[in-house]
């Protein structure tokens, strides 16, 4: 794994099971045949859980090049010919209904800025893509926060962003909070790529507590930054994580990883693939392990 540190659901009716298409390239000498890109195998779900009245969290898939934008079903599979993929997890936070506004505006608004980074890996600027990735958590951040300025029932609102794309190479992350983004590479161990937002995130990461003690940590739940919320300054989490054949990610709330440890996560990644879609093997088993919050998961796998 080569991890370089550079620093959604959309409503119901948006989601079919449909496959994205696979498109040829226009170039015919090209050396790149298809068989040579990668494809992606996803799934997603989200289930508002045992508890809550409202599910705050949505999730995000999506496929887009430089011309267009297209939402992609809660199963599919695509060779990465056709264009970037995007995969985000929100978590809303708020009165009433407005933590379930804040997650969707957020997603809502990565389906409108991210078709800019297509246009820089065209040029072989993929560098620039941890900018492209802070611009648009940074953008979300000011639309979210203007809206609880504005509206007194969105005062304080918030949420978190964990956001994924893939090109045939890479996997380019943006994070802000506590949802989450595994890895698990081909044949190696379990990675937290994103770092929680959260002081006890914070102690874990100096080895000042193991994953029982922050599980039960009583700070474990408060967060240091979020996307509005009323924070002042946020600092996304930005980076990159090689990919090739065999490796699989999770993005998941943390309705997920409040009812699975992390070797349950494993377990779920590592596990062969059978008719019911893993996402969902996911989020069923989180629910019923614990179900207080909302649960939302997508897993992603390079083939």
């Amino acid at each position: 794994m080569q991890v370089l540190n550079l620093c959604a659901c959309a409503p119901e009716g948006f989601f079919a099971k449909v496959q994205a298409p696979d498109v040829t390239p226009s170039n015919p000498d090209s050396s790149e045949t298809a068989a040579d890109v990668p494809r992606l195998i996803w799934s997603g779900m989200t289930h508002v859980g045992r508890f809550r009245q409202n599910n705050e969290d949505s999730f995000l898939a999506l496929t887009y090049d430089a011309n267009e934008v297209r939402y992609l079903g809660k199963i599919g599979e695509s060779s990465m010919q056709a264009g970037d993929f995007v995969f985000a997890v929100s978590d809303g936070m708020g009165g009433a209904k407005s933590g379930e506004f804040a997650s969707r505006m957020v997603v809502q608004q990565v389906m409108r800025l991210m078709p800019r980074s297509y246009k820089l890996a065209a040029q072989g600027l993929s560098s620039g893509f941890g900018d492209v990735l802070e611009e648009i958590c940074l953008k979300v951040h000011e639309e979210i926060s203007k809206m609880g300025r504005v509206y007194a029932e969105c005062h304080g609102m918030g949420a978190t962003l964990s956001l994924a794309c893939f090109t045939p190479e890479v996997m380019h992350f943006a994070h802000v909070g506590d949802s989450r983004i595994y890895y698990l590479p081909q044949g190696g161990k379990l990675v937290q790529v994103t770092e929680d937002h959260t002081h006890v995130g914070w102690l874990r990461r100096q080895g000042k507590l193991n994953e029982r003690e922050a599980r039960t940590h009583p700070g474990r739940n408060r967060l240091d930054q979020a996307l509005g919320a009323g924070q002042q300054i946020v600092r996304p989490h930005i980076g990159s994580v090689r990919h090739q054949r065999g490796d699989r990610f999770l993005l998941c709330s943390d309705g997920i990883t409040d009812a699975l440890w992390d070797f349950r996560v494993e377990e779920h990644l590592r596990a062969p693939a059978d008719d019911k879609p893993r996402a969902f093997k996911v989020v069923e088993h989180a629910v019923s392990e614990s179900g207080r919050d909302n649960c939302t998961a997508i897993c992603v796998e390079v083939v």
